[in-house]
């Protein structure tokens, strides 16, 4: 999986979702109007080579999704396939992380972020049923064909219909909470292009978390995604549940890097008491080293990352 350095962090948070998997109604499919999107030639950041999600083919493998759902915020299926070099669906997957794919699914304003893990069809057809709120929305499939030795990453935009309003891209903060008294707090020097430690530890009514749940293999999963192009980052922790050393929690280690400096939205997914959470933060990637994590560069306020 490709490693993400990220820096600062507000909490905005999607709420509980019941384990195993985050896959609660979020959006459906057809779209008014919608933010920019620099992928299509409107201004990407620079230096995204790391980055993945920015196209539909990659090395002869493309994203093809056939059904959406029809209406804003109601479930519907959303449905599609992996290409292969062939041109023929591919129906044989290494799992990553217990998954033979892991789809990402958010509004192109970053908000309505879902984590899920469609069902497969024997003709290669993946289905998975969801809500989607009006605008263009980012679909990311995560996966590792047989025969692959790394995973890859593929993006598709899909639109809902409907009358769309822009939630504005919350403040940096280094601190994330959740409705049901969950605390998720940064700590960690981060710089663009360099891996550096990130430490989320979580915290519930004050009391740091020591019963972490196991969720796909891990203690926590970390997706970054660049404000701007959404260029995705999907990052796992050091260490894995029984090894003997990695504790389940009140910290979640991993090493990240991120391509530039610029705002990110970062998004925490972590399980206890049966429960998988996200914590959103909004995150600054600094090109000054000595800068706490959190503190907006001087690109923060402009909404979009530029390439150093």
């Amino acid at each position: 999986m490709l490693a993400l350095v990220v820096g600062g962090g507000v909490g905005a948070v999607a709420g509980p979702t019941p384990a195993p998997a985050p896959e609660a109604p979020t959006g459906t499919a057809g779209s008014a109007a919608a933010p920019p999107r620099p992928e299509d030639g409107g201004g990407t950041p620079g230096a995204a080579t790391d980055a993945g999600g920015l196209a539909v083919s990659e090395d002869g493998y493309t994203l093809d999704v056939t059904d959406t759902p029809d209406r804003a915020d109601r479930p519907g299926e959303l449905a599609f396939r992996i290409l292969g070099p062939g041109g023929a669906p591919v129906t044989a997957f290494t799992p990553t992380h217990d998954k033979p794919l892991h789809l990402i699914v958010v509004r192109r304003d970053q908000s309505g972020f879902q984590h899920l893990h469609p069902v497969m069809d024997p003709d290669g057809t993946w289905r998975t049923t969801t809500a989607l709120a009006p605008g263009d929305h980012r679909v990311f499939a995560d996966f590792a064909p047989d025969g692959r030795t790394e995973a890859m990453t593929l993006g598709r935009d899909i639109a809902v219909a409907g009358a769309y309003g822009p939630v504005p891209l919350p403040p940096p903060s280094t601190v994330a909470t959740t409705p049901d008294g969950y605390t998720v707090t940064l700590t960690g020097a981060l710089v663009p292009g360099t891996a550096s430690p990130v430490t989320l530890s979580v915290a519930r009514d004050g009391a740091p978390v020591t019963d972490l749940q196991p969720y796909l293999a891990a203690y926590g999963h970390l997706v970054a995604l660049r404000t701007g192009d959404l260029a995705y980052l999907h990052v796992h922790p050091t260490g894995s549940p029984g090894d003997g050393r990695t504790a389940a929690g009140p910290a979640i280690e991993f090493v990240a890097e991120v391509p530039s400096a610029g705002p990110y939205r970062l998004y925490l997914d972590f399980a206890h008491r049966g429960v998988v959470r996200t914590a959103e933060f909004t995150v600054v990637a600094a090109a000054d080293p000595g800068a706490p994590a959190g503190a907006p560069t001087t690109h923060a306020e402009s909404g979009a990352p530029h390439g150093h």
